[in-house]
């Protein structure tokens, strides 16, 4: 019989006792190309396996003989459970509960920092590494790397989030003893540990600003329990409800489907699979649906406070898994649609006020964008909230449509100055592209000027490395609703959306005409025929014109 080697040994080159450990025979062929992360008191080593390679060797990293036995019989326990998983020849199948419980213990590590409150992240080439930050920078850390996140959030695109956090998946995956997932179960997992890291991150930058109270979503991820030795005979993306979302996005994604609505019908179906404690669509009854929606009903909204409203449960729970599960009748994946006929009545919404900003409410907010200094913040954070609400007064446009312009999106034609509106600098509802003709007021404020003096690129927001803006766009249009809601704190009225109310109200107020304003505004024709023909350029010039002058600095209209 052959025994492993369990005492260090000491290279003469170096007064460091040494791990050595020869690579077994028949598991050779799966461990190269591998990265096997073990312990070494409080720092962690990672080893790549090369071709090359027969043993594993690293340095203990210390030279107290006590410690080095610890260290030694620590790193030995990890490599013998890295050598059993892979000796495991069946890849895993994981449930989404397994998954999340997984991503728990990387929500932990990060969430937690080791009370170090002087440590920001930074993602490298090689991951995620602690930076070490006054409080402000780590801050700023936090939030660019949240960013990072939203917008692998928002895209979907496995082969990033493989580079952001697949190799967080494989350590801990190999920790629990399992080497290889199969092909859905990394999607969940991917899935999984990138939301885990931006709840950790968003734990960690609420911590930068000094605010330590208990975060909710620590209790959300349950204790993890192995799979079972015997893998399904069903392929799981047959019977799993996360599956299911992860095939029918591939699907829709290709037509062209918007990422918020995926990110929505997402996080339905994994809170319906926490409801049911399974993954399997197969179990999936109609009484199961409706308990479900009896149970988000009664459910608290952690981010507000308050209980998920009726038209929440029905236009994003019920509507996600009525169409995810007909998507999957339709592709032979399910026998039957348990959510067909499961609805929900709405009561007429009470209405106090209002939809769009009064005078004095639109006045505040621009004296307040005039006015703002930007600190410690991003220049495009303080620009966006110098010139959107500004833009938004006098465009009705949404402000993710603005928060995304770049300076290549202003022109001028004759006497005027337009901005283009397109699905290429972000994300438009429509996937329409259009130009907006800019009031002459916008003008006198300086906004051409600033925009001809701006770098190139996107004026409000810096884009991701790989060049997507959606993460970023979401972050800086929270931004935009936290500013107005400081100036105007009624709940009854939408920060962002109060404007495109207002404008239309204002521009009917000035007789302008109803599809000219649509056009402006970028609503979609009510008939066919309103489809036929442009508004031109100078029809919108036309109808601009007619709208009144906000001056906020002298507290009036005119």
């Amino acid at each position: 019989m052959l025994f492993r080697l369990v005492r260090s040994v000491k290279r003469s080159d170096s007064s460091l006792p040494q791990f050595v450990q020869r690579i077994p025979s028949d598991v050779r062929a799966r461990a190269v190309g591998r990265t096997l992360s073990v312990p070494l008191g409080s720092e962690t080593a990672h080893i790549t396996i090369t071709p090359s390679m027969a043993s594993l060797r690293l340095s203990l990293k210390t030279r107290d003989p006590s410690e080095a036995k610890a260290r030694q019989g620590q790193v030995a326990a990890t490599v013998e459970r890295f050598w059993t998983a892979l000796r495991n020849s069946s890849p895993a199948t994981l449930s989404h509960r397994q998954a999340t419980a997984l991503a728990g213990d990387l929500y932990r590590a990060w969430a937690d920092g080791g009370g170090d409150r002087t440590v920001a992240i930074v993602h490298t080439g090689d991951g995620w590494v602690p930076d070490r930050s006054t409080p402000d920078e780590e801050r700023a850390g936090f939030e660019a790397a949240l960013g990072h996140l939203e917008t692998a959030i928002e895209s979907t695109d496995s082969s990033r989030l493989e580079r952001l956090v697949g190799p967080l998946v494989d350590r801990l995956l190999l920790a629990k003893g399992i080497a290889e997932v199969d092909a859905d179960s990394r999607s969940i997992l991917l899935d999984a540990f990138v939301l885990a890291l931006r709840d950790a991150f968003e734990v960690r930058k609420r911590n930068a600003e000094g605010d330590y109270s208990p975060d909710l979503k620590a209790t959300r991820f349950p204790a993890f329990e192995a799979p079972s030795a015997t893998p399904s005979t069903q392929p799981a993306s047959k019977t799993s409800l996360t599956g299911l979302v992860v095939s029918w996005w591939a699907e829709r994604k290709a037509a062209g489907l918007k990422p918020s609505t995926h990110e929505s019908y997402r996080n339905t179906m994994a809170n319906f699979v926490a409801f049911l404690k399974h993954d399997d669509a197969a179990r999936v009854t109609a009484a199961n649906v409706i308990g479900f929606k009896d149970h988000r009903l009664a459910s608290i909204n952690p981010r507000s406070g308050k209980p998920i409203t009726a038209k929440t449960v029905k236009e994003n729970d019920i509507a996600g898994l009525r169409t995810v599960f007909a998507w999957a009748v339709a592709n032979q994946r399910m026998t039957s649609n348990p959510a067909k006929e499961v609805t929900l009545k709405l009561g007429k919404t009470r209405k106090l006020r209002s939809k769009g900003f009064t005078d004095e409410e639109a006045r505040a907010i621009l004296e307040a964008a005039s006015g703002h200094q930007g600190g410690t913040e991003r220049p495009q954070t303080t620009a966006a909230k110098r010139w959107v609400p500004w833009l938004q007064c006098y465009t009705g446009a949404r402000v993710g449509e603005l928060a995304q312009l770049r300076k290549q999106d202003l022109r001028r034609e004759g006497e005027h100055w337009l901005i283009n509106i397109t699905p290429e600098a972000g994300t438009v509802k429509s996937n329409e592209a259009r130009e907006v003709v800019l009031h002459p007021h916008l003008i006198e404020l300086g906004f051409a000027e600033f925009v001809l003096q701006a770098p190139s690129g996107h004026l409000f927001l810096r884009p991701a490395k790989d060049g997507d803006v959606l993460g970023p766009l979401q972050g800086i249009k929270n931004r935009l609703a936290e500013f107005a809601r400081a100036v105007v704190t009624d709940p009854n009225v939408a920060p962002n959306h109060g404007w495109r109310h207002r404008f239309k109200t204002v521009g009917l107020d000035a007789g302008i005409n109803e599809r000219v304003l649509d056009a402006i505004q970028g609503h979609a024709p009510r008939t066919a025929g309103e489809g036929y023909g442009e508004v031109s350029i100078k029809a919108m010039v036309e109808a601009v014109s007619r709208l009144p002058k906000i001056a906020a600095d002298q507290g009036g209209c005119s």
